[in-house]
């Protein structure tokens, strides 16, 4: 039985999101470090592609088979169709055969007549699904959840969720920002190897621009504390702690898990701004700090990241509609304990990346009402993204971006 280790390597990877909710961004580097540079790449393919098209996928399976499927050979199914339908490089029979392989190296031998089957009638016949409205099209095609799509047209209207979706599966081009480690100038040509490189070395750090703006809102004067309160991985709390080396008398930056803090520290190290002082709390809770002792304070909350599926895609598999509001009471007690914290004419910043208004603008209103020392201010960001009530919000259709929130407010 011969099966190339690309396509091992992506059944076992979407196997394991599918049966511990694991993320891609995670597994992959893990799964790619013993592939070739070829199979790396197919690998890569195949895992992204059919998480950003596994509802069509699935509804495929559905128009050919009657029955309720064994994980194992639902997830065989899933990458051969998406070869089939989708990769037009891939020869139709490698799809075919090294699909019923898996199966039989998952030890489903006798699945493996329903799934050459299958895939055989999906690679001649035709695969045109019927829909019953709109909705359940752009849910389908897009292979977005049904009700993250009606609370979407709820905010956003049809058309514009519709082009939410679409850009949602495509991941846009690599961003990264450079460090002060950076010594070369780079052409702009680099390839992902060399990429690799320079961020295992801390001399670039890859970072979607709507993320790099939340920390460029961060303005510290000459002898100003700072802190970021949900810092891991680190994103914002190295750019902030970058571009702030000289003139900030203390830069702090926690989060509440052991590993999580683990991570932020080693990005700081390998970024080369290990001044930054690392700090483990529970900031639901309380924060280990007393009050009125920083001039910025940064809440970059835990969110249902709604904004960042583009990159993530499994996120909207892994969401439930009581997610979002479980999510939004968190952020508001998180905002709380860190606006005690903020010195009277010092500023808190509000971030997430999710899209949805429960998280951002009504988080921030319940806040305002009970906290009136604090004044909204316009975020210091480029006018396009400035919202019609004072908020700063970017989305993927739009700009390109994964979708962000900010806020900011002045303490009296």
């Amino acid at each position: 039985m011969n099966i190339s280790p690309a396509r091992v390597a992506a059944f076992d990877i979407l196997q394991k999101i599918g049966r511990e909710k694991a993320y891609s961004s995670v597994l992959l580097p893990l799964y790619e470090n013993d592939l070739s540079a070829k199979d790396r790449g197919l690998c890569h393919e195949l895992v992204l592609g059919v998480l950003r098209r596994q509802i069509y996928l699935d509804k495929v399976i559905e128009k050919f088979v009657g029955k309720k499927l064994d994980d194992a050979v639902r997830t065989a199914l899933r990458l051969g169709l998406y070869q089939l339908l989708f990769l037009d490089r891939i020869p139709g029979y490698s799809a075919i055969n090294e699909s019923v392989n898996l199966v039989q190296k998952a030890k489903k031998t006798s699945a493996k007549g329903l799934v050459n089957a299958v895939l055989r009638k999906a690679s001649k016949e035709n695969t045109t699904l019927e829909f019953a409205d709109d909705i359940e099209e752009t849910s389908v095609r897009n292979s977005h959840p049904q009700w993250l799509i009606e609370k979407w047209i709820s905010q956003f209207g049809i058309d514009e969720t519709r082009k939410l979706a679409e850009a949602n599966n495509d991941p846009g081009r690599l961003e990264f920002r450079t460090t002060s480690k950076l010594d070369i100038e780079l052409t702009g040509h680099e390839d992902l190897e060399t990429l690799n490189g320079l961020a295992s070395e801390g001399r670039i750090y890859f970072q979607d621009k709507g993320s790099e703006m939340v920390a460029d809102v961060v303005n510290l004067s000459e002898g100003q504390r700072f802190l970021d309160v949900c810092a891991a991985p680190g994103s914002k709390a190295t750019r902030i702690a970058d571009l702030n080396r000289e003139n900030s008398k203390l830069l702090v930056a926690g989060d509440l898990h052991s590993a999580r803090v683990s991570v932020l520290k080693e990005n700081c190290e390998r970024q080369g701004v290990d001044f930054v002082s690392i700090v483990q709390y529970d900031a639901e809770v309380s924060l280990p700090f007393a009050d009125e002792v920083f001039d910025a304070v940064l809440v970059d909350a835990p969110c249902s990241g709604t904004g960042t599926i583009r990159h993530n895609p499994e996120i909207r598999y892994f969401l439930d509609p009581a997610d979002i509001s479980e999510l939004s009471n968190k952020q508001l007690r998180i905002l709380r304990n860190a606006s005690k914290l903020v010195k009277p004419g010092g500023t808190l910043i509000y971030s997430t990346c999710s899209l949805e208004t429960e998280e951002n603008e009504d988080v921030c209103a319940r806040f305002i009402d009970r906290n009136t020392d604090l004044v909204q201010q316009k975020p210091d960001v480029p006018n396009e993204f400035i919202t019609g009530r004072g908020f700063a919000r970017t989305f993927p259709q739009r700009d390109d971006m994964d979708g962000f929130f900010i806020a900011v407010f002045e303490k009296k």
